[in-house]
């Protein structure tokens, strides 16, 4: 039986499936996962991660015998894939296994702060009815800036086009698969063009504060920014100054530079929405990158190719 270091929380009906597969060593905490490495190092075969939690050189070093490294999302920016390789280690990770769950996430957002929901539930808690509070917009015909239109990029365009609205996006070039939706060459046309904005790129050195205060101020007074990708692709800083002067006038964040404390300078807005990066979390979400996992575990262990290689 195979020795699995799991580093990331999951709930235990999903948890159930590695048991009955894996001898499991869990780590969910810093101090966990030092711990398991220092004593168990020699014995890991297999490791699931995630991007935001990752694994590093040093660690990949100290487990002689690991043979896959996984990340259980599609995203994958803190695990050392490059050093993984160099030991010929096999990498892969979820894509594709919460793409649904992300993109639902990402409507509900935008919809709520466009529509802004909680400042109406507010205002009606406090007594004030809908003939003082100000009009707020309709999604169709709306124009939807995609930053990143890739599986997830496209779901979402897919679900904004069903309530009208009109879909442009940046890719660093063109795709092929994007139907429908306009082309911008920079972000900045993008957001001058767009009445709201969707972060969906990957994360890393290449986005870092791909939206930053040239972006917010191209977007404008009436746009909302929504981030479901990774919180180093906003300068948190830039979105909480165009908050407060209304150079923008909302922004929903599932992640953030600072997770997992929650960003500081959004907590006293009003115009923010705030989730704790559940974006990929569903109950089918999570059970579908467990069982991904195992499935690529079962095609290495076959020595078959990796249903979702990095």
């Amino acid at each position: 039986m195979n020795t699995l270091l799991l580093l990331v929380a999951i709930v235990d009906e999903h948890k159930a499936l590695l048991l009955n597969r894996f001898r499991v060593i869990d780590a969910p905490t810093a101090a966990a996962r030092a711990a398991a490495i220092a004593t168990h190092g020699p014995d890991i075969d297999l490791v699931l991660t995630n991007g935001a939690t990752g694994f590093t050189a040093a660690e990949i070093a100290a487990c002689p015998n690991l043979k896959l490294l996984a990340a259980q999302g599609a995203g994958h920016e803190n695990v050392d894939v490059a050093a993984a390789k160099a030991r010929g280690i096999l990498t892969c990770n979820g894509a594709g296994t919460n793409d649904d769950c992300v993109a639902d996430h990402t409507l509900a957002l935008l919809l709520a702060s466009v529509r802004a929901l909680p400042q109406q539930g507010a205002a009606l808690r406090a007594g004030v009815w809908r003939d003082a509070l100000p009009l707020f917009p309709q999604f169709t015909g709306r124009r939807l800036g995609i930053v990143g239109l890739g599986v997830i990029g496209r779901k979402i365009a897919a679900r904004a086009a069903a309530f009208g609205m009109v879909i442009g996006y940046h890719n660093r070039r063109p795709s092929e698969a994007a139907g429908a939706a306009t082309y911008f060459d920079s972000v900045t046309a993008l957001a001058a063009w767009a009445d709201d904005l969707v972060v969906a790129t990957p994360g890393g050195t290449a986005t870092k504060h791909i939206v930053d205060a040239e972006v917010l101020a191209a977007l404008g007074a009436g746009g909302h920014v929504v981030n479901i990708a990774r919180g180093s692709c906003v300068d948190t800083a830039a979105l909480a100054a165009a908050l407060r002067a209304g150079r923008i006038a909302g922004a929903a964040l599932d992640v953030y530079e600072s997770e997992p404390r929650p960003p500081q300078e959004l907590l006293g807005l009003d115009n923010v929405i705030l989730t704790p990066h559940v974006a990929g979390w569903s109950p089918q979400a999570i059970r579908a990158t467990v069982e991904n996992f195992i499935a690529n575990v079962e095609a290495w262990r076959r020595g078959a190719p990796l249903p979702t290689p990095i």
